[in-house]
């Protein structure tokens, strides 16, 4: 395995800076993003159809809200713009991503409630509200089910996880898996071929 991937913990990539622009809502945002950081060209369009698909939260949403596999921050910051009450974890493996979801955090003016971590750094105690992630396809299917399975159970029995997944990379396998798993899980939408996956608690 050669070269860097946005998974890796200590990006060795020459850390080269990109603005992104990108729009939410009526909302207009420019974050930085940088070289061995998932994405670090464009708004992924993925995020874009997350972000444009799933049910934002209300301003009143007091959170707090988990976004995994926080990359540069983009979903991190849209949600903490939204939902001026939430606190937002970003939880990325990767640290330069993790400093830059901070910084942009504090270009966007949320950076008093957003909380920055490792996986290993989250506090315990927290069910998270609402869970949002794109999450690594492709570190491979039993990394993503490990991954699924360690966090969607921190959901708060009545939270929500909104996940977009290519079609092509399994989101109808991953959508399957999750049922298996216990979960209801819901097709919100389905655009440029990526699916956002509705997951909550099944009522029994």
């Amino acid at each position: 395995m050669t070269g860097d991937h946005y998974f890796s913990p200590q990006p060795t990539t020459a850390d080269v800076r990109s603005e992104i622009e990108f729009s939410v809502a009526g909302r207009d945002y420019t974050l930085t993003a940088a070289a061995g950081v998932f994405s670090a060209g464009r708004l992924d369009p993925g995020t874009a159809v997350l972000l444009r698909k799933a049910d934002l939260p209300a301003p009143t949403d007091p959170g707090p809200f988990l976004d995994l596999g926080c990359g540069y921050g983009p979903i991190t910051c849209v949600l903490a713009d939204h939902a001026p009450a939430a606190t937002v974890h970003a939880v990325d493996v990767n640290a330069r991503a993790r400093e830059l979801t901070l910084a942009n955090a504090g270009r966007v003016g949320v950076a008093d409630r957003v909380r920055v971590a490792d996986p290993d750094s989250v506090p315990q105690g927290i069910s998270f509200t609402q869970l949002w992630s794109n999450p690594p396809i492709r570190v491979g299917k039993a990394e993503l089910h490990a991954l699924l399975a360690r966090w969607l159970p921190r959901l708060a029995p009545d939270g929500v996880g909104w996940l977009v997944i290519a079609r092509y990379l399994g989101g109808d396998s991953v959508q399957q898996w999750l049922r298996e798993q216990g979960w209801q899980v819901d097709r919100h939408a389905s655009q440029k071929g990526y699916r956002v996956l509705r997951v909550t608690h099944r009522v029994h």
